[in-house]
């Protein structure tokens, strides 16, 4: 896999991940903003149904940073010493 490839697959891991992280973050936004007496409902005492998907929101931010860095060590940096080992392409 040649430079370009690689950076292309990068490319599209990183804006898929963007994507959902900006789904996940505006869809809370959007029922805070519209949904305001579903987010106030309680679960339980002191908790809220839009305290835990806020906390929701952060994990899932986590998540997908947490499979970014797996991702590019198992296949990205992994591909990049190789390319580095054989050379100029």
């Amino acid at each position: 896999m040649r430079y370009h490839a690689l950076h292309q697959r990068r490319w599209r891991v990183a804006i898929a991940l963007t994507s959902v992280v900006a789904a996940v973050y505006f869809g809370f936004i959007f029922l805070v903003a519209f949904r305001k007496p579903l987010m106030g409902s309680l679960i339980v005492p002191g908790l809220s149904l839009g305290i835990l998907l806020g906390a929701l929101v952060i994990i899932a931010a986590w998540g997908t940073t947490w499979y970014y860095v797996r991702w590019a060590n198992k296949h990205f940096d992994s591909e990049i010493a190789r390319l580095r080992g054989e050379g100029p392409q």
